[in-house]
């Protein structure tokens, strides 16, 4: 990533997307490049537990998460989420205690492992999308997590459930840069969230879609910085993780945001740190 290293663009050589060549797996993501079915039509969603396993020599972990096929986005686990709950993994041993904070959860798989680790997980996904809500619930239950607390936040609003949120240590979020119109609004609630706990950071993968879609002048706007984390070097780099193939893993990146301008420090020269 150049400069912030805020590109969310297609490296050479990489495809522009191939979430649609995973087959029954990995289903290509709908959203807005996809008409939903007429009223009336609406088939039964196809349900499924799903397995992920977690494993560093003697160490291993399990956790489940239920999915729903061919429906609307965040109600399975995308590659980019199986990377960032893989680095979830990687950390587990400082996140006894920490607090975590998941936006756009969904399934809530790296939240789900943060919280089977030990740290204090709040999961969040927007208001308007009950049935992702519905699904974070699901998913603390599978996992014998009833008291992890599920709430309502939208990307970009001041809300009375963002205002109340408890401090929070680290932020996960995968995939949630996926439609570049959502991008300002995901990193003004990003803002707002490390001007309050200004030693947060945000941890966050995602895929590559196209060379032209770039957060960096909006890292610059809202005085923030990111750091590039190679897969390399969390055992993110593999044909299959965590008991699952990833269709397009080149294409997955990672990188952690956190507030630009420090004690000492100049924005200026914070920003120019930040590596590929």
């Amino acid at each position: 990533m150049p400069g912030a290293g805020a590109a969310i663009g297609a490296r050479s050589g990489a495809p522009r997307d191939v979430t649609a060549k995973g087959g029954a797996d990995w289903p290509a993501r709908p959203g807005a490049l996809t008409r939903p079915p007429a009223i009336g039509f609406m088939a039964e969603p196809r349900r499924r537990a799903r397995r992920y396993r977690f494993e560093e020599g003697p160490a291993a972990l399990v956790v489940r998460v239920p999915e729903v096929l061919d429906s609307q986005y965040g109600l399975y686990a995308w590659p980019s989420a199986v990377v960032l709950a893989q680095y979830v993994w990687a950390q587990r041993r400082s996140l006894p205690g920490r607090r975590v904070l998941e936006i756009g959860a969904g399934v809530s798989l790296p939240g789900v492992v943060a919280a089977r680790c030990g740290a204090q997980v709040t999961l969040s996904d927007s208001e308007e999308l009950p049935r992702c809500l519905q699904s974070c619930r699901r998913s603390c239950l599978s996992n014998r997590l009833p008291d992890v607390p599920v709430v309502g936040l939208t990307w970009g609003r001041v809300s009375p459930e963002l205002l109340s949120l408890a401090p929070v240590d680290i932020i996960l979020g995968s995939d949630v840069f996926f439609d570049p119109k959502d991008f300002e609004d995901i990193l003004t609630t990003i803002y707002f969230l490390l001007e309050k706990n200004p030693h947060a950071q945000f941890w966050t993968t995602y895929q590559v879609r196209s060379a032209d879609w770039s957060i960096e002048a909006l890292l610059c706007k809202w005085n923030l910085r990111s750091i590039h984390i190679p897969l390399h070097s969390f055992g993110a780099d593999k044909e299959h993780l965590a008991s699952s193939s990833l269709p397009g893993r080149h294409t997955i990146e990672m990188m952690i945001i956190s507030l630009a301008q420090s004690e000492g420090t100049s924005v200026y020269s914070t920003l120019g740190s930040s590596t590929r």
